[in-house]
Parts: structure tokens; sequence; C-alpha cells
């Protein structure tokens, strides 16, 4: 039944489809891309002796170089004037000095609150802590933010937009409540204290006086001497019975420069050659703790990085035997996207083949686990696939077309809703993709308790699993390389600002 209905909306929409045989070509080159090789390439990429991978870092430097052998030992092209390499130009960001005190209270970082905002100040500020709860008109006009810290109560919102308002009124800061529930503070705090000392790596941008100070639930409503339950119910309405608190902050930054590296190889198509597929993966993870533990980053995005290895392998098997495909493809590893999508900005931004000739793009992160939502399952044979219907009405046709005659596995896609409220959409570099509206797809396997820890390590990637997701994204990248006509847009972008 599913089989004939999707293929029957996709011939609805005149897609070019042979039949449900699978083609003997593309079964010979994905049997290449194995579990034994993507453990190989992982067990080195993830190992303690890459110390975790860091943007800028020269464990991230030699991740890169390993990438770029690899590409260069398939014959593939450096494509930036015959390097491998996009430079990507950074900077590390250091606050060496935050203090913030309200009322006798000196508040230690990363473990009161963290900072999140941007700032650099000769001398400390004295001014009050008032409380503004929802950034409303109405509570606006209740609460005199000029001058002051405001205190925010942000859960569930998109924060930014809220802070850039309350700034804008003329505050001299925030103090933001963005989540309930002191464990749920300690562990963004803790994650903090971790790198500690490291900096912030971005692009360079002038300093921007906003100093946000993220604090727990629990921290706000210490910090003003009312219980949480009262402190919440004064954010809808009644902010100003609040009483404010003396308050002293300062903020001191320094810069320097990081040197960072998008990594790529390039095979060049055949009559089709002028439009190119992007496969893309990020190979950087975040480095190590203040105390030395290494986060490897296997699952993230270790497992996306091996894998795009992986179909460039079976490209370059099948290229070697004369079948190279219509369409060029450009294997992609970018740097920096677990600092804010760096290293795909900056190639979206600086491309080194027209967007207007980039057809889609394929973003592989984190695709070598097993989730919360699967873990007792009976079926784990899934993957979760997002963005893929937004820009084009083919593209996702075309990779259930593809699954349901090679792979097999449950395309799920519970996270491609628009009110994903963990917005997994805007989380990793197909985003900078779409944002010039090139139809993308987003392979993803969720999320676990080893996200983002040091625990995220080689001994619980589940290869097998992680061998049919690849093989399914090699069977769409072959399709979409290979068709007649490139994946039309023929859909609007609903997904702006991160």
């Amino acid at each position: 039944m599913r089989k004939g209905l999707i293929l029957s909306g996709a011939l609805a929409l005149g897609l070019a489809f042979p039949s449900l045989a699978q083609n003997p070509m593309q079964v010979k080159y994905a049997n290449t891309i194995t579990a034994d090789d993507l453990k190989e390439y992982l067990t080195y990429l993830a190992s303690d002796e890459m110390r975790g991978r860091d943007t800028g870092s020269e464990e991230g430097k030699i991740a890169a170089n390993y990438l770029a052998d690899f590409y260069k030992g398939l014959g593939f092209t450096g494509p930036v004037d015959g390097s491998y390499f996009q430079s990507v130009p950074l900077v590390s960001v250091q606050f060496s000095k935050v203090t913030l005190q309200v009322g006798k209270n000196k508040l230690v970082e990363n473990q009161d609150f963290v900072f999140t905002g941007d700032g650099d100040m000769a001398k400390a500020a004295k001014t009050d802590l008032v409380f503004l709860g929802l950034v409303t008109d109405e509570n606006l006009a209740k609460v005199d933010v000029k001058g002051k810290l405001v205190g925010l109560w942000a859960v569930g919102q998109r924060s930014n937009d809220l802070i850039t308002k309350v700034m804008d009124a003329g505050a001299a800061g925030i103090v933001l409540v963005s989540m309930e529930g002191q464990a749920n503070f300690d562990r963004i705090a803790n994650r903090y204290k971790s790198l500690a000392g490291r900096g912030r790596i971005g692009f360079d941008q002038e300093t921007k006086q906003r100093p946000v100070f993220t604090v727990s639930s629990d921290k706000m409503a210490a910090l003003f001497g009312t219980p949480v339950e009262t402190l919440k119910e004064a954010a809808k309405s009644s902010p100003e019975t609040i009483a404010s608190q003396k308050a002293n902050f300062q903020v001191v930054k320094s810069k320097t420069p990081v040197e960072a590296f998008n990594v790529m190889g390039f095979l060049e198509g055949t009559d089709k050659k002028e439009e190119v597929l992007v496969i893309s993966s990020h190979y950087d993870h975040v480095g190590v703790s203040s105390t030395g533990e290494v986060f490897n980053g296997a699952d993230d995005d270790g497992s996306g990085t091996v894998s795009v290895m992986e179909i460039a392998q079976a490209f370059a098997t099948a290229a070697k035997e004369g079948n190279r495909p219509r369409r060029s493809v450009l294997f992609l590893n970018v740097t920096g996207e677990e600092k804010g999508l760096l290293g795909s900005q900056y190639y979206s931004e600086h491309p080194i083949f027209p967007i207007a000739n980039t057809v889609t793009n394929i973003n592989i992160d984190m695709v070598g686990r097993v989730d919360y939502e699967y873990q007792n399952a009976e079926n784990k044979d899934y993957v979760y696939v997002i963005g893929s219907e937004m820009l084009s009405s083919h593209l996702k046709k075309i990779n259930e077309y593809n699954n349901i005659t090679y792979t097999n596995l449950i395309l799920d896609y519970r996270y491609d809703a628009e009110d994903d409220p963990n917005r997994f959409y805007y989380r990793s570099d197909h985003y900078n993709f779409a944002k010039f509206n090139i139809p993308v797809i987003f392979f993803f396997n969720g999320v676990h308790d080893d996200y983002h820890q040091v625990t995220d390590t080689v001994d619980k990637i589940e290869f097998p699993l992680m061998q049919k997701r690849a093989q399914l994204i090699f069977h769409t990248a072959w399709d979409l390389a290979n068709r007649e006509q490139r994946t039309p847009v023929d859909g609007t972008n609903t997904r702006g600002e991160r």
C-alpha cells in the first residue's frame, strides 16, 4: 500500500522513476559502504588522540588533513585552486573577567550564571536590577528599564528577539531565565564550566554592549527574594510588584585569530557537470573539558563525517569503472558547526561553485545511534528526515522512492514540523543552504544520553544500522546526481532566522 501511494504521488508530479526494480549498478556501489570501513574511519577520527576535534585546534587541523588526504587518495580534485581547504576566518573571543553582584550576593560564573552576551567595559557599572518578566508592551510601560539590569522570564520562547527589544528600550543588560528547574540550568552551566578558558569562536564582529547573564529560575527568584511561583505570576502582567535590587557588573573582552578550514573533495560530472550536488557533514566537535576529559564526538558528528567518506568512496569506485555521475558532486566537511554553523555559513556566503548551480544539499549529522524514541522499539531501523519537502515537491519523494527500492528504513518526519520545540531544523548545516533556496534533506538519528557528553564514544555506535542509513543516502545522492532534471525549487522557505 505505502509503495503504491508514494509512487503514484511521484508520478503525478512528473518524477521520472524507471520502476521499483533495483538498479544493479547502484546496488553494487552501495554495497561498498560497509560497517567495517565506517568503524575503521570513526575509530581514528573519534579517538582520544584527536582530543575532540575542536574548531581551530591542532587536532582539528589533523582531522582536516586526514579528510583531505582521503579525498586525494580517491582521485578527487581539490576545488579551491587545487587545494582541498577553504580557509574560514574566525576569531576566539575571551571574556577574561565577568562579574555580577546583586545586593551583597556575588554570583559565581558558570555556577550561579552563564554569560551568553557581549560587551567590553573599562570599569564595573552600578545600577538596579529590575524585573520585567514577559517582554510585552504592557510590561515595558510599567517598568523603567533605562540604564538598568533587567530580569526577563523567557521560558519556552526565542530569547534573542526579546533581548533585542529590551536592549533597544535602553536596558544596560539582561538577567535571563530561559528554562525552569535547577537541574536543567546546571547541565548548561557544567558544559560552560568544562569549556572555560577556551573562548568563544566566531566571525569577527564589532563589540556590542549587550551583557546577558543567564540564570536558573530558582536563582532569579532568590535574587529578588521572591518564591518562583510568585515571580512567574508577576512575570505575566504585574512585574512592577517585584522590588528592584542594587546591582553591579563588569565584562572584559579580548580577541585572537583562529585558523580553521572547511575540507572538500570534488568529483566532476559528465554532461551536467555545471550542476553541483553538495553532500555535507561537520567534522568538528567540542574538544576537551577544563579537566582534560575528551569529548570524542563519535556520533556528533563523527558518524556523519565517516558516512560522507564512505559515500564518496562509492562514487569514486563508480567513476573509476567508467560510471561517473552526470552532475558534479562536492563532498563538504565543514568546521565550526558546534560554534554556530560557522563553516557552512561561510561556504554558503563564499561558495566555491555558484549557489545558482547548487542543485541540492544532503546533510548528515548524527546517524550512528538509536535515540530515546526508538530505544525500546522492536524495529530500530529508522532515520529522521528533516527539511526535504519545504523547498522542493520532489526531494522527499525521491528519497522515499530510493528507500522503498533499496533500504526499507523507517523514515520518521516527526522533527520536520515547523513548530518542533527542539528546533532541529535550525541546528545543523543544511540551514545555511536552505536560506539561499537550495533544496535540502537532513538525515539524523535523534538525541541520547551521550549527546554532547564525554561518553559519546565509538563503542556505542550501531555500525550495521549506520551502514543502512549511509546506503540510503548514497542511493538518494546517486539518483539526484544522475536524473534528467535537477531538483526543482517550487516551494517557499518558511523557516527564517535561527
